[in-house]
């Protein structure tokens, strides 16, 4: 099957991540359809442009939903259980190599915080971009808006997807910055 505007992807695993191996047993954390956390987001390629590429889709291409009758329907990008059809649109990573971020689109992992008074394990806003459209640089330590991140777990690290014209300030290192990764995202299993 080729798609001539459309990349036609398959699920790396299956379209849903809401299983864990807890001592060899299996355990389901979510059985509600509906919730965007564990619908999968990483795909194979099948069909243009590069087939083979590892990407990183929106939540909404695996997804199940009930419409207004309660039907249960699946995404418009479904055309099978394992093809899916998937506008550029909705890709935001990929990898043939390494990952590479799409125009428009940084991955960023976020900064311990150093606030002793605060309960919160991040600093609010502030991360090390790992993933670039080449607005800013791997590596830089920046600042952006106010719920413009959106949480994804890629290669058992916790990143933030951030729009790159959200991006509002590139820091000095002061060098007490040091990245944040729970270890729930190590062992969870969970690609997004």
């Amino acid at each position: 099957m080729k798609s001539v505007y459309n990349f036609v992807v398959t699920p790396v695993k299956s379209r849903y991540n809401n299983t864990k191996d807890i001592g060899g047993k299996e355990l389901i954390v979510n059985t509600e359809i509906y919730n965007h956390q564990y619908v999968s987001r990483e795909a194979i390629v099948k069909a243009i442009p590069t087939v083979g590429d590892k990407v990183i889709v929106h939540h909404n291409v695996f997804r199940r939903w009930h419409n207004v009758k309660g039907i249960e329907k699946n995404s418009r990008s479904y055309f099978d259980e394992k093809t899916y059809i998937v506008q550029p649109d909705q890709i935001f990573l990929y990898k043939n190599t390494e990952w590479k971020a799409q125009k428009g689109y940084c991955f960023v992992a976020p900064v311990k915080s150093t606030d002793k008074l605060s309960v919160d394990k991040e600093k609010p806003l502030v991360g090390v971009v790992k993933h670039t459209d080449g607005t800013v640089n791997n590596g830089d330590l920046i600042g952006f808006r106010p719920s413009s991140e959106y949480e994804f777990i890629i290669d058992g690290q916790k990143l933030y997807r951030v729009l790159s014209n959200f991006i509002t300030i590139k820091y000095e290192y002061q060098g007490d910055e040091e990245e944040y990764n729970p270890s729930w995202a190590e062992s969870s299993g969970r690609v997004d």
